[in-house]
């Protein structure tokens, strides 16, 4: 049912999947990022699922295959996403997709890439305007692994809490030496921390998602040598949470899915609020029985969840709404 072929779009490699039953109309575009905490992940890693997103909506699928961490830091895997996504929307005539139905979609750490790409486009008046930005248990910041979420999923499969600020600070310098001051949060100063406490916050966070034993985290004070090898964290193309209200009020229509059994929950509660705050239409939907990476498990050979399926039905349709 579709045509797949592999392509660079500038230096980076892509997979296109594009439907082969003839459209009468032009068909929505999807950029897709994986995720892997951007150590891991491939174009083969998520193929089943941009095959379904592509078969499902009818829309073109191209997934891109941007560098890894360690041997590639940061920005280089935001800089790959960026870069493709700008070259597939100044070439948009050759895939037949309608310019002004431009989607970007990302799962985890992928999450975090099209976040921090739809923010980079949102001042851009010389490209097409996206339509919408898919963020599927997204993560967002790297200032609090003591959030709610972070507390109560610590040790639940497929993402730790100790994995999670492992992966940041692979993609951050590829060095993981400061990994106890950034679960603690003893690595920013306290000064920048409540800078960001309006965004970043559990005050911010719905009281019915602190029932499961959630404890207040004391702020801890952090040294200038720490602070200084991990300071490009406060980056909204890092940590798009931090992204100031100019930028995240000319965000597009915006879709996030949140499972309750992920350290990452309270990102996209954040993230939602934040959107909702500056006048951006959210769709929310939430996997009550959900895990990290559960949506990549829909029609796994080994092991498949029903609400992973739940999950990327609720994507396609919101895909076909727009």
């Amino acid at each position: 049912k579709l045509f797949i072929k592999d392509l660079w779009f500038e230096q980076v490699p892509v997979r296109i999947y594009q439907p082969k039953v003839p459209s009468a109309s032009q068909r929505r575009g999807v950029m897709f990022f994986h995720g892997g905490g951007w150590v891991f992940g491939s174009l083969e890693t998520h193929e089943k699922l941009c095959r379904s997103i592509a078969r499902e909506s009818e829309s073109v699928v191209v997934s891109v295959g941007y560098r890894l961490a360690p041997e590639h830091k940061y920005p280089a895997a935001y800089e790959d996403c960026l870069n493709a996504t700008i070259h597939f929307m100044k070439n948009i005539e050759h895939y037949g997709v309608d310019p002004a139905r431009i989607i970007i979609c990302g799962d985890s750490a992928g999450g975090n890439l099209a976040a921090a790409v739809s923010q980079t486009l949102a001042g851009r008046s010389d490209l097409p305007k996206l339509r919408a930005q898919i963020l599927i248990y997204p993560g967002l910041q790297a200032l609090d692994f003591n959030l709610p979420s972070y507390q109560q999923n610590r040790g639940v499969p497929l993402l730790f809490r100790e994995r999670a600020a492992f992966y940041v600070l692979q993609y951050l310098n590829g060095d993981a030496s400061h990994m106890q001051e950034v679960l603690e949060g003893s690595h920013i100063p306290i000064d920048i921390t409540l800078n960001y406490r309006k965004w970043v916050s559990p005050d911010n966070i719905p009281e019915k998602f602190k029932v499961r034993g959630y404890k207040p985290h004391v702020l801890l004070d952090c040294t200038t040598e720490v602070y200084e090898t991990v300071k490009r964290i406060c980056e909204p193309n890092l940590c798009p949470l931090l992204a100031e209200d100019a930028i995240v009020q000319q965000l597009p229509e915006s879709f996030i899915l949140t499972c309750e059994y992920d350290v990452l929950r309270d990102d996209g509660l954040l993230y939602k609020k934040r959107l909702e705050d500056n006048g951006v239409q959210v769709t929310w939907y939430h996997l009550e029985d959900g895990f990290h990476g559960i949506i990549n498990s829909f029609n796994s050979d080994w092991l498949s969840f029903s609400s992973g399926k739940r999950g990327l039905d609720n994507i396609v349709n919101f895909l076909k709404s727009l």
